[in-house]
């Protein structure tokens, strides 16, 4: 490791040393302002530096996002077919000109420098020179305490190493502790902060469900990893609280400036932008939403009733118009049976006064016209034969 990463060693000691002769026309040479604020400095300097690559990593990001629903699509279509799906997975990749690799690129461009400061604290802890820290600057460093705690020491450490370093046990664990926590929580806001603004929540992805999980991951993985093994000085602990403030105020800045469009972020962009007078909108779009304001406030709203009415007043009038058709059904049934016996009766009448006094000595002509008679009331609308016709 020292042989591989030799020259990042001289680098990094370098930078933390100009930064240190800078600092000490301010501070005390041997005071942790000194020191820790030449860890804060070679941070700030790194991610400048990484600032392309973080660019980088946004529309990275992004263009993962929008390619979710294709991706699912060509893993269900090719389900049991993998080489196939990682064939179909490069092309889309390559037609639109995403790597799945550029959002861990800030990342894995600063972990040699992580492991070379690392490195030059372990170092500076075992009362070694590293690169350009020499034994003067060494037994400096050696001084430097951030809130009682030494920058090369840690949690886990022996009490006698601890004290070989000139603090104390409880000192160096209160400031590691807090450090971590800082730590993690930095870390989990700075995700968190990520997956509630700057992402197009009207798709739901596999995408999300792994940011998601990374959001409780990453601060777990550095909280044991802070505390356990291998355990991180408090120059590290240091160096990796700056780069997570960094991160989240970059990101914050980024999330505001240029969100991800249909992500809550990006509504909140509009509107200041709108309030400002700034955005400018296709007028078409500007006058249907006028349209529809105009006639969401000229609706009336019909009056409420109480459930009582609302069950009663159907009711009353099925009631009322059943009562009516049957009267008007009973009316007509009776005035029909009315006519129809007026009329037989005046048939009757008619047949009598017709019927000579001679026909009663004849039984079969008296028989006849009570059969005629019988048959006329019958048949209603037929009219009767004369007696006196054969």
């Amino acid at each position: 490791m020292d042989t591989i990463l030799g020259p990042l060693y001289y680098a990094v000691s370098w930078i933390i040393v100009q930064f240190h002769s800078f600092y000490s026309l301010i501070f005390d040479e041997n005071s942790g302002a000194a020191w820790g604020l030449s860890i804060v400095s070679l941070v700030v300097l790194i991610r400048i530096c990484l600032i392309p690559l973080f660019v980088k990593q946004i529309k990275s990001t992004r263009n993962m996002q929008a390619l979710q629903p294709k991706m699912k699509a060509i893993q269900e279509r090719y389900k049991s077919d993998k080489q196939r799906q990682s064939e179909e997975m490069m092309k889309l990749y390559k037609e639109t000109g995403t790597n799945p690799l550029s959002s861990c690129l800030p990342i894995l461009a600063q972990s040699p420098f992580f492991i070379s400061l690392y490195q030059v604290l372990s170092h500076i802890a075992n009362n070694q020179t590293v690169g350009v820290i020499n034994q003067s600057l060494l037994e400096s460093a050696q001084k430097a305490h951030i809130f009682g705690a030494p920058l090369a020491a840690k949690f886990l450490d022996t009490p006698e190493k601890i004290q070989s370093l000139g603090a104390s046990v409880t000192d160096v664990r209160v400031v590691t502790v807090i450090m971590i926590v800082l730590m993690s929580a930095s870390q989990f806001y700075t995700q968190r902060q990520l997956m509630t603004k700057n992402v197009d929540l009207t798709v739901k992805t596999p995408f999300m469900q792994q940011q998601k999980m990374l959001m409780y991951v990453f601060p777990i993985m550095f909280a044991v990893f802070g505390i356990g093994f291998p355990g991180f000085p408090v120059g590290v602990l240091l160096y990796w609280l700056t780069t997570n403030v960094w991160t989240m105020g970059q990101q914050m800045f980024v999330i505001r400036r240029n969100p991800t469009p249909g992500s809550k972020a990006f509504e909140e962009r509009q509107q200041r932008l709108r309030a400002k007078g700034k955005l400018k909108e296709d007028p078409a779009e500007v006058e249907a939403k006028k349209v529809a304001d105009e006639a969401r406030q000229n609706r009336q709203q019909p009056k409420r009733q109480t459930k009582a009415k609302r069950q009663t007043q159907p009711t009353s009038g099925k009631t009322a118009d059943a009562g009516g058709a049957q009267r008007r059904t009973r009316a007509g049934s009776g005035s029909s049976a009315s006519d129809a016996s007026d009329a037989n009766a005046s048939k009757k009448q008619s047949l009598e006064k017709q019927a000579p006094q001679g026909s009663k000595s004849k039984g079969g002509s008296s028989a006849s016209g009570s059969r005629n008679a019988k048959s006329g009331q019958r048949k209603g609308q037929q009219r009767p034969k004369h007696p006196s016709k054969k």
